[in-house]
């Protein structure tokens, strides 16, 4: 996908995409689970699977990742809404988030994750969602 450096980003910030989650993207390690949490809803709008896999943690990431989408079910993002960002320590953080999205010509949906998220060598990982 082509970039502009005056693109929005997908997270939400009001920032250019290339000041913001194409930083990450392209290899800035992030410097909090929040940003790492903006910076994988921005890859699931950029069709980025590569990213999504590096950011996950080896314990609990999957072998593959597919974005890929049937005819007419495409995937649009539609936003994202942190509603908190914790840490219990300096290695462990939780944020409780909210994406919107259409799938097709289908009616918006509101998907609400608790995910953890750990630190290891300087890096955020996602790790899980909570139940």
């Amino acid at each position: 996908m082509t970039t502009v450096s005056s693109d929005p980003c997908p997270c939400g910030r009001p920032l250019a995409y290339a000041a913001c989650c194409g930083l990450y993207h392209a290899g800035t390690p992030a410097p909090d689970a929040e940003a790492l949490m903006r910076s994988r809803y921005s890859a699931y709008v950029r069709h980025l699977a590569d990213y999504l896999l590096a950011s996950w943690h080896p314990s609990t990431r999957p072998a593959e990742l597919s974005l890929a989408e049937a005819p007419g079910q495409r995937t649009q993002w539609l936003g994202l809404t942190i509603h908190a960002h914790t840490r219990s320590d300096p290695d462990h953080a939780q944020v409780r988030f909210t994406a919107r999205y259409k799938v097709g010509g289908g009616s918006a949906v509101k998907m609400l994750e608790h995910s953890r998220f750990v630190r290891e060598d300087g890096r955020w990982f996602y790790l899980d969602a909570l139940p």
